[in-house]
């Protein structure tokens, strides 16, 4: 009888795999260890076949390709069925993709199709005492952290990207690569018209995020965080209280309910540092917090913390980079 396994879904942006794709096969080898299990993992697309030795050098034990013009685009119906017919076939004990808005479309489709239960946006899985998942997300705005089981099979859930250790890319590594075919799917009059708009900034992957809460007395001053961003080679973040204000779009909320970040520097200007925020950015490299207030709660997870005015101190500090750059 052949193993049981963990399917981990490889996203693609075109023909490369999105960095979750690793977190998430580095998670499952983690878990497959401790459950007996083999990780297995799947990729989708035109042109990616080239991809598929990477994953196995990445933790995948196997590695199921389906290599076809038919999945140049990302149509969702389409993909959702070539994976429902894999994991029917194959029977994972666990399926993991990633939180990605393309991962939040697809993994409710399959899971539906699979008649089976769906945790979303989860930050963290664990084994428990009896040998159980835990999925581990945020629940009522970030305040808490749920603990669930799922009784189902598979059991489905989506990870954030950068919750997870980037596992070590070993070369050596052997697994197996197979190559897939699939009949016609029927993608439910849906059609590719291309790709009209795409997120201003990938806050995710910054190396240096200079962000911006309540502190900031209006919209026009995020003028000032924007300045010292890029001359540090850095973008704009913000709490969520900024965005639904609409002083900036979702793309740059830092926390549980925007994006999780782990830049080298994070500059928290004017954040108190509410749970639902600390969450997201608290694994950073060094954290620096700028807050006039003393016992913010920011001080107590920053590596430096100034209290001063923001607008006092962080035109100081643009002048002082000003200075030592013409140098």
């Amino acid at each position: 009888m052949s193993r049981r396994g963990i399917l981990v879904y490889a996203e693609t942006i075109g023909s490369e795999i999105h960095p979750v794709t690793f977190e998430l096969i580095g998670k499952a080898r983690e878990l497959a260890e401790k459950l007996d299990l083999e990780v297995w993992s799947t990729i989708l697309g035109y042109g990616i076949a080239d991809k598929a030795a990477e994953l196995i050098y990445h933790g995948a034990d196997k590695v199921y390709v389906y290599d076809d013009e038919r999945l140049r685009d990302l149509n969702v119906i389409a993909h959702k069925s070539v994976l429902v017919e894999l994991a029917k076939e194959i029977e994972p004990e666990i399926f993991l993709l990633g939180a990605t808005p393309w991962g939040r479309s697809l993994a409710p489709r399959i899971a539906a199709a699979l008649d089976t239960g769906l945790t979303a946006d989860c930050i963290d899985l664990q084994i428990d005492k009896d040998g159980e998942l835990l999925q581990i997300r945020p629940a009522f705005t970030g305040n808490i952290l749920a603990h669930i089981k799922t009784s189902s099979r598979p059991i489905m859930a989506t990870i954030r990207y950068r919750v997870m250790k980037m596992p070590q890319r070993d070369p050596s590594r052997k697994g197996e690569i197979i190559i897939r075919k699939f009949n016609d799917v029927d993608c439910d009059g849906i059609k590719c018209l291309g790709k009209v708009s795409e997120r201003r900034i990938n806050l995710a992957d910054a190396e240096v995020v200079v962000a911006g809460g309540r502190g900031l007395k209006k919209k026009e001053d995020l003028v000032l965080l924007e300045e010292l961003a890029n001359l540090l080679g850095g973008v704009v973040g913000v709490s969520r209280p900024l965005v639904e204000e609409g002083w900036i779009s979702k793309d740059h909320q830092v926390g549980f309910s925007g994006n999780v970040v782990k830049p080298k520097l994070y500059i928290a200007c004017g954040i108190s540092g509410s749970p639902q925020h600390l969450a997201g950015m608290r694994d950073s490299g060094m954290i620096i917090a700028v807050n006039s207030d003393p016992s913010a709660p920011i001080f107590r997870h920053a590596d430096y913390g100034v209290v001063a005015d923001l607008y006092e101190f962080i035109p100081k500090l643009i002048l002082l980079l000003k200075n030592r750059k013409e140098m």
